[in-house]
């Protein structure tokens, strides 16, 4: 193998994916419907995946990252409505199943938790106990969820996650088992060394030793943030290439499923119909569209609600990305979900509906909203929904 051989395949070199399961692996779902929340962490921009084309203000406020109205431009917004349009990443995969009426999207969605910290605001969302109260970091509500179906005596639920999420975490029975690994860089530091080693006597030997330095100083300076904000979750890449194991497992053996997928804060050059988050909306997509694909006759019984911990800034930075907002958008998946729709509370956008002048405002509280599903699933009545999400009242959307 010559040096270019050699390099090429130390740069394709992955991580291996380490798996584990709780003792209930084997066990049969209790219950035909099946449940997986999908956890985009990092705080993604669904200003631009549902586009509020009908704005002007968005186009004021994004003159480099807004999405086109809908056009024939195959780079142009995709209409759902007079008001909304969905980015033109999905035009393969979530549009289609909008029009067949499997997916709805919520806008102003989210909690009232005001940190606009990636931690804080995971930790509310997850935990789903009321603010300004004593809380419980080992009671999220997926496991008091667990706990009240089947009459008390839980489901086969999971984790795909490489440690149990504080969502999971409680007096139910749930397990986690680890995803492939596709977030981390696909040249170690023995690599490293090899390479510069292989280099070191030649003409290239300073350009190479430059290059990692500067990889390492960049990586060091501007992923730190998003790399703490993922909490270790899998790439939207990975889940691409992983949804169809997990559709299989949720479709043989788990009622009850989560999923966290990093990499949405983009701060920088995040990119409108094409670029960075263009391409994990692709990505994204495809998994999404192969797990509805994988679930086969079981889709029909299946919900999938796709969430982030917030929102980002309504109004593109200076460095042609967005900061952590407020308001977010929800999606509702599944084979017998009434969808094609954009439902829930909603405001027209101008500058002065705005929350703090820089967001979008939460006008569908996550706990009611996943409340009113919760209901109409597994038909909980009001004491079990108290269980799972203590002092608010449950709000049904008409999804399901």
């Amino acid at each position: 193998m010559n040096r270019r051989d050699l390099l090429k395949s130390m740069l394709a070199m992955t991580a291996l994916p380490a798996t584990g399961y709780c003792s209930n692996a084997l066990a049969e779902p209790a219950t035909q419907s099946r449940f997986l929340l999908v956890f985009l962490r990092g705080g993604y921009d669904a200003c631009n995946l549902l586009v509020p084309t009908s704005s002007s203000f968005y186009y004021e406020s994004r003159p480099n990252i807004a999405i086109a109205r809908p056009g024939d431009n195959p780079q142009s917004a995709l209409e759902l409505n007079a008001d909304w349009s969905l980015h033109p990443a999905l035009r393969d995969t979530i549009y289609p199943m909008y029009k067949n009426g499997e997916v709805a999207f919520i806008p102003f969605a989210g909690t009232d938790d005001l940190t606009r910290s990636h931690f804080e605001t995971q930790d509310t969302i997850e935990l789903g106990q009321p603010l300004n109260t004593s809380r419980n970091y080992h009671s999220g509500f997926m496991n008091r969820l667990a706990s009240v179906i089947n009459g008390g005596k839980g489901i086969p639920a999971m984790a795909f996650t490489d440690q149990l999420p504080i969502s999971m975490q409680g007096t139910a029975s749930v397990g986690n088992t680890s995803l492939r690994n596709l977030s981390k860089s696909s040249v170690d530091q023995r690599q490293t060394d090899i390479i510069q080693k292989m280099y070191g006597k030649t003409g290239l030997a300073q350009q190479v030793n430059e290059g990692f330095a500067v990889r390492q100083d960049i990586a060091m300076e501007m992923q730190d943030e998003m790399n703490a904000a993922n909490r270790d979750a899998i790439t939207t890449k990975g889940f691409a290439l992983e949804a169809k194991r997990i559709a299989k497992m949720m479709r043989e053996k788990y009622a009850l499923g989560f999923i966290d997928i990093g990499g949405w804060d983009t701060h920088v050059d995040q990119g409108g119909a094409k670029g960075t988050l263009a391409g994990k909306f692709e990505e994204l997509g495809r998994g999404l569209a192969a797990y509805k694909n994988e679930m086969g006759d079981a889709w029909h019984d299946t919900t999938v609600v796709v969430i982030s911990e917030f929102g980002r800034t309504f109004r593109e930075n200076g460095k042609r990305g967005t900061d952590h907002g407020h308001g977010s958008v929800y999606w509702v998946m599944g084979g017998g979900i009434k969808g094609g729709q954009v439902v829930g509370d909603q405001i027209k956008l101008t500058s002065g509906q705005l929350f703090q002048n820089r967001d979008f405002p939460v006008l569908n509280e996550y706990r009611a909203v996943l409340g009113g599903l919760f209901s109409r699933i597994y038909g909980l009545n009001n004491q079990q929904l108290t269980t799972v999400f203590n002092g608010v009242k449950a709000r049904d959307l008409g999804l399901i």
